[in-house]
């Protein structure tokens, strides 16, 4: 599972990593260090330059985008389904009707410094459940980790055809089975899309087939604990990737 990632870098970074060709950033996001479900993203889309019959035929054009974290599926009647639908498992991704329409043709790479899994310690809080270490795990080279996702764009019935919000867009991460040297925090991890990779990802006109789904080399990630603060979604700031201070081991006597 993905529940917790973190993202701090700026729309004009991300245009220029991902080679985006149109940012469709209104208004920037501030720096996130603590992205929850059903918060706005950044996105990496390939989608027609416009709706106009002319354009019709062109082809698609990279973009940077704003999504909402929750996949709300077109034929949804209910739009908090969303809040259900943030992870899609890699394994049966092409099967599940919330999803294989969106990995046909509508898949997105969703930009993050890294991501959050809980360890269960030993240890027991007041009410005898284990307390859950929280750990960060990032791209060993510092480098943007690209996340598989998928989007959709649900129309709102109750708004007017004119309404320019009568559209929600939204999204989901993809998982898949965590590589060992992260499994002993948590058994599933985002599924990260190599740069070679994001071309044949974002292209709608690429069939959705398990060809693409190909989780990138091991060896890439690095994890390391951090303090619990993180837990509680309230709270924000670069503080929450730190490591934790070794502790200094006493010397033999």
């Amino acid at each position: 599972m993905c529940g917790r990632y973190a993202s701090s870098r700026q729309p004009d970074d991300l245009v220029e990593e991902f080679e985006v060709v149109e940012s469709r950033i209104a208004e920037p996001l501030a720096a996130d260090y603590n992205v929850a479900p059903t918060k706005e993203v950044y996105a990496v889309v390939e989608r027609p330059a416009s709706r106009e019959p002319a354009a019709r035929d062109a082809a698609p054009q990279r973009q940077l985008r704003v999504l909402r974290w929750g996949l709300v599926p077109s034929w949804a009647k209910d739009p908090s389904i969303g809040n259900r639908m943030i992870n899609a498992r890699m394994e049966t991704v092409a099967e599940k009707p919330a999803f294989r329409k969106a990995f046909a043709t509508r898949r997105a790479l969703l930009p993050a410094d890294g991501y959050f899994e809980w360890y269960p310690t030993s240890q027991t809080d007041a009410k005898g459940k284990p307390v859950k270490q929280p750990f960060f795990i990032r791209p060993r080279d510092g480098g943007v980790l690209a996340m598989a996702g998928l989007y959709e764009i649900w129309r709102d019935p109750t708004r007017a055809e004119d309404d320019p919000d009568r559209f929600r867009w939204t999204c989901t991460v993809l998982t898949t089975q965590a590589e060992d040297s992260l499994g002993h925090i948590h058994d599933r991890m985002p599924l990260m899309v190599e740069r070679e990779r994001w071309q044949q990802w974002l292209d709608p006109s690429v069939p959705g087939d398990t060809s693409l789904l190909v989780p990138a080399a091991p060896g890439r990630l690095e994890a390391y604990p951090v303090a619990r603060l993180v837990s509680n979604v309230r709270n924000n700031g670069p503080e929450l990737v730190e490591p934790l201070p070794v502790e200094p081991v006493e010397a033999a006597r």
